[in-house]
């Protein structure tokens, strides 16, 4: 597994984003409410439209997306809730720790103390990878775990 680099989407362009969700199946993954196709104007007006959202690439060593997740302010401003997590399937597979890395870079650059997040208690990867990055398990509830982590 090649390193992942974060790269900040303040523009929150979502040109990308489309393009790794054409498919049906990935889009209903990572956002099971959203219309298909991927529509950039009904993310930036209901997906992605509070003020405080911050969105991230990432993005292999030929410069190319190839994930991408969303930090929301969650309960204050010191905490920020990860929301609309995707990897293209080229760097799923062992990349659960670089990711909750990069994950994490990105919270403490938004001033963050704490990282929460809610992930299917199905997926049993995703859920494992949170684990061995420190997330705290709170609750199951409906078939999701919800997860926190307070960053040093």
């Amino acid at each position: 597994m090649s390193d992942l680099q974060l790269r900040a989407n303040p523009e929150r362009d979502l040109a990308p984003l489309a393009e790794m969700l054409s498919d049906p199946e990935d889009l209903a993954l990572v956002n099971p409410s959203a219309k298909h196709p991927f529509d950039p104007l009904e993310w930036q007006e209901k997906w992605l439209n509070e003020a405080d959202d911050a969105s991230f690439y990432l993005v292999d060593e030929t410069g190319r997306e190839v994930g991408f997740f969303a930090l929301r302010v969650g309960v204050g401003p010191e905490v920020r809730h990860l929301t609309y997590v995707f990897l293209d399937e080229s760097v799923r597979g062992g990349a659960g720790a670089l990711v909750t890395e990069r994950v994490e870079e990105a919270a403490r650059g938004l001033q963050a103390l704490t990282v929460t997040l809610k992930v299917e208690t199905d997926n049993a990867p995703a859920h494992a990878a949170y684990l061995s990055a420190g997330f705290e398990e709170l609750s199951r509830r409906g078939g999701m775990a919800t997860m926190r982590k307070d960053l040093d």
